[in-house]
């Protein structure tokens, strides 16, 4: 008779119990911006929404970003580092290849022997690790899991490409999840359209750089060789995200059991202010409902972006601990992910 496998016996709901973020002290208006592109403030504007953003100095890295943000949101969730079983790290611009960042990161914040995993699902990242977190939780492996969106997208920025940019910013989000005794976190409706994985790209793979490859590796008007960058097309990313992400945040809120009327907060990937606008307008969401716009003064940050609108939305009295919030991220890949919680 084969042997009977012990169930897991983890928390029978889980929810975000602390967020906590950080952006670097630099910020960057569209005037600097303005000094390598044709462009203007008011298009730039017009087109984003975007104002200023934040780039990292040499000292704010991944791991130094991820840690600040990752000490709040411990102490906003009442629990110690010690406590956490799992630590997930979701970024696209963590640059050595192995080991990952949040081993570094798990051990500098006392979280013991947590296991500790990059993951790479771009400006979906947060909600990939939101989803993970929540199995974690309620599958028993771990009764509390940190779960960071960071980015140092200043680093794959190239400066000259007018289409790019603006747009891209540095920081870090954290949230700690862990055990309920009710739904927190609804069902995520998540997935991949790969065949449009070609609309947001990195320009050069790493191994471009090998010797032999060098010559086919493009030169900037200063002759030095240019580091791989981001780029986009610009329409196609704007047309996926307003009508399929619309269909998909309408999803997330089926599967939760919620409608738009029972809604408080909207915090989408802070991608684009004509994109939330108008998605906002296709859920047809209420007046009442509040809506993350942190992309005015932060920029896309990618994986840290929800993350830091929920973090200043709960700062400054916008949203409060309680609210129920619909959030999603979409991005390279292409990706998406979406589902509904409770504000810690």
């Amino acid at each position: 008779m084969a042997a009977k496998i012990r169930p897991s016996k983890g928390a029978p709901y889980a929810r975000i119990l602390g967020v906590g973020g950080y952006r670097p002290t630099r910020v960057v208006p569209n005037e600097e911006i303005l000094k390598h592109i044709d462009s203007s403030d008011e298009w730039i504007r017009s087109r984003s929404g975007i104002a200023t953003r934040h780039w990292a100095g040499p000292e704010e890295t991944v791991a130094e970003m991820s840690i600040e943000a990752a000490g709040k949101a411990i102490a906003a969730a009442g629990i110690t580092a010690e406590q956490i079983g799992a630590v997930v790290i979701s970024t696209v611009s963590h640059f050595k290849q192995t080991p990952s960042i949040a081993t570094e990161i798990t051990h500098r914040l006392g979280a013991g022997k947590a296991a500790a995993f990059d993951i790479s699902a771009a400006c979906a990242g947060f909600g990939y690790g939101l989803t993970i977190a929540k199995g974690l939780v309620v599958e028993g492996s771990a009764e509390y899991v940190l779960v960071v969106g960071v980015e140092r997208l200043s680093d794959l920025t190239d400066v000259t490409d007018r289409s790019t940019a603006f747009l891209f910013g540095d920081g870090a989000g954290a949230v700690v999840v862990g055990p309920a005794d009710e739904p927190g976190m609804g069902p995520t409706v998540w997935g991949s359209e790969g065949d449009k994985a070609d609309v947001i790209e990195q320009t050069i793979p790493w191994d471009g750089f090998r010797v032999g490859n060098v010559a086919e590796l493009p030169v900037g008007e200063d002759g030095e060789l240019k580091f791989p960058s981001l780029r986009q097309e610009g329409q196609a990313v704007f047309r996926w995200a307003v009508f399929e992400m619309a269909k998909v945040a309408q999803q997330a809120l089926d599967a939760a059991g919620i409608t738009p009327d029972e809604l408080d907060v909207f915090i989408p990937h802070q991608a684009n202010m004509r994109i939330i606008d108008s998605m906002v307008k296709t859920l047809k969401l209420p007046e009442h409902v509040t809506v993350a716009r942190d992309v005015e003064t932060t920029g896309n940050t990618s994986a840290a972006s929800i993350p830091l609108a929920m973090e200043r939305l709960l700062a400054t009295g916008q949203a409060k601990s309680g609210d129920t919030a619909l959030v999603i991220g979409f991005g390279a890949g292409l990706v998406y992910a979406a589902t509904v919680v409770t504000l810690p």
